[in-house]
């Protein structure tokens, strides 16, 4: 028997994630997202991935953090798109050595 709270799906319902993806060309993508994985794919495969990933293919996950609730990664997410790209650069490095 299942007992998780997504029916099987994989992931843990309430849970966000808030990613940072390196595209091909070296430009960052920040979002957040319930389900990390599938969310990648779709920004390497499919049209449900952002506009801005769609000619930046292939993606990668440089960056991601664990968040409560939706409100919280939001607000996070928010901040880091407002960083320059050095100060993202540095945030990916610290916590790569981590």
């Amino acid at each position: 028997m299942d007992n998780s709270k997504d029916g099987g799906k994989g992931y843990n319902i309430g849970m966000f994630y808030l990613y940072i993806l390196k595209c091909v060309d070296k430009t960052l993508y920040t979002g957040i997202t319930t389900d990390l994985k599938r969310r990648v794919a779709e920004h390497n495969s499919s049209k449900l991935g952002a506009r801005y990933t769609h000619s930046r293919r292939p993606v990668k996950v440089v960056y991601s953090k664990k968040f409560k609730n939706r409100s919280l990664a939001s607000r996070e997410e928010a901040r880091i798109k407002g960083l320059k790209r050095g100060e993202k650069l540095r945030l990916i490095s610290y916590e790569e050595k981590s």
